[in-house]
């Protein structure tokens, strides 16, 4: 065999290693990228059932309150804010805003002895309580593929296809501070 052979063989054979490199990190990259987008489809679909309860829970306050519209605006303006998100901030921020208003519909709610003890308004109780921990599941699904995905574009020599190929940092969702527990209310 001439040695031209043997280097042309021995150049082939690392341009096709070279390949298979980066033709798999480039595939492990848009997997990841698509279970993050996944994972964030899950979370707008939780939000968005919470979102569809909040309107009932409203009205069955609202029949037994006569004078407690500001917190039932409130409730209602930020369920619209999350209804309308369309980012993962946007999303973030209106499920805080949510969660603010909720525990203070539920603090008014404790001065209405009927309205607690109302069979609609606990099962509806109920419901909210089962999505925010669906809510919550979601979320941390989530936040757990975009850490998964934003550590494999940091990491070399993914990062470089990375950067390469338009794969950018992706952000969590987050929650305010002690807002991150179900709404409780007390009997």
């Amino acid at each position: 065999m001439s040695k031209g052979l043997k280097i042309g063989i021995v150049i082939a054979v690392v341009v096709l290693l070279i390949g298979l490199l980066i033709g798999g990190n480039y595939n492990t990259l848009v997997s990841k990228e698509e279970k993050v987008d996944s994972k964030l489809s899950d979370v707008s679909v939780q939000l968005e059932r919470r979102g569809d309860l909040i309107p009932n829970l409203v009205n069955t306050v609202k029949g037994y309150t006569t004078h407690e519209t500001e917190a039932i605006e409130k409730v209602t303006t930020a369920r619209e804010k999350l209804v309308g998100a369309k980012t993962v901030d946007e999303m973030s921020s209106a499920n805080n805003e949510l969660n603010t208003a909720l525990n203070n519909l539920f603090v008014i709610v404790e001065n209405y002895p009927d309205l607690k003890a109302d069979s609609v308004f606990l099962n509806l109780q109920d419901e909210l309580a089962g999505t925010e921990n669906r809510v919550a599941v979601a979320r941390k699904d989530y936040n757990d593929a975009v850490n998964s995905y934003n550590t494999a574009i940091k990491r070399f020599p993914s990062n470089i296809l990375a950067s390469m190929f338009g794969f950018d940092k992706k952000e969590y969702f987050e929650v305010d501070e002690g807002k991150d527990e179900v709404p409780e209310v007390k009997f």
